[in-house]
């Protein structure tokens, strides 16, 4: 088998194991998401709103790639479940901003942390000091080789 072929092999698997792992390290956060009945699109407008802490229409629509009435519905969905906001700005007041409410704000600040980590410090806690070394050593190198690239 030539070096190509074993290299490429070596991604599939690496590829794969990465997949599976970023899969069940989510799992938590996917199925806490899942009970609040939100969609896809809907989670991506929460996420930017948060992260901006107060955008506008117009800026949410360009991050998101949706147009300006798709995401206008969104918000008026989410504000009406008492998860996002709209507020005059107050430099404009013809622009809305979008804010995410306080539920939101402290469900991010005090549940999301645990809910991401949790799984990651579990299977930490699972491993063997020398286990938990090589993972964070193996990590390291993959992280710098790829940015080398």
């Amino acid at each position: 088998m030539s070096s190509s072929k074993r290299l490429a092999r070596l991604a599939d698997e690496i590829d794969l194991h990465l997949k599976i792992v970023w899969q069940l390290l989510r799992q938590p956060v996917e199925v806490d998401f899942a009970r609040g009945r939100l969609t896809g699109p809907q989670r991506s407008v929460m996420h930017v709103v948060v992260q901006s802490d107060g955008i506008s229409l117009k800026d949410l629509s360009k991050q998101i790639g949706l147009a300006h009435s798709t995401v206008s519905g969104i918000v008026d969905r989410l504000g009406k479940q008492g998860l996002l906001a709209r507020q005059a700005d107050a430099n404009d007041g013809r622009v809305s901003m979008i804010t995410a409410s306080k539920v939101v704000r402290d469900y991010m600040r005090d549940t999301l942390p645990g809910l991401t980590l949790h799984p990651l410090v579990e299977a930490l806690r699972r491993a063997k000091p020398a286990e938990r070394i090589q993972i964070v050593e193996g990590l390291r190198t993959l992280r710098r080789v790829v940015e080398k690239g």
